[in-house]
């Protein structure tokens, strides 16, 4: 059965490993962590589908227009950013991607 709430360890792993930063603009303020896969895809609550965004690309990654942001950022353009960050990021420390699993 899939846990509905992300561990604290967990959410502490991800925020270290991407800087404490938006892993898509580099802001530090109003982190919140993001499932790159929802989980009512199937996507999991381990560090493979979970990333680090600020409030502002978490709100766009869901829809929410941002005026300071351009009209390119799109949800369907950070979804896309998210998931290069995610497969870049593993790619490079020799693992395959895989955001969902049995949490």
């Amino acid at each position: 059965m899939l846990s509905a709430s992300i561990p604290t360890a967990t959410r502490k792993e991800v925020y270290r490993r991407d800087g404490y930063r938006c892993a898509l603009c580099d802001s530090p303020k109003g982190l919140q962590i993001h499932h790159a896969v929802h989980r009512s895809e199937g996507g999991s609550n381990q560090p493979q589908n979970l990333i680090c965004l600020c409030w502002k690309c978490h709100a766009a990654a869901h829809g929410s227009r941002m005026p300071e942001y351009p009209d390119y950022i799109t949800p369907e353009y950070i979804e896309q950013a998210v998931v290069e960050y995610l497969s870049d990021y593993y790619a490079e420390n020799g693992q395959e991607w895989y955001p969902f699993g049995d949490d």
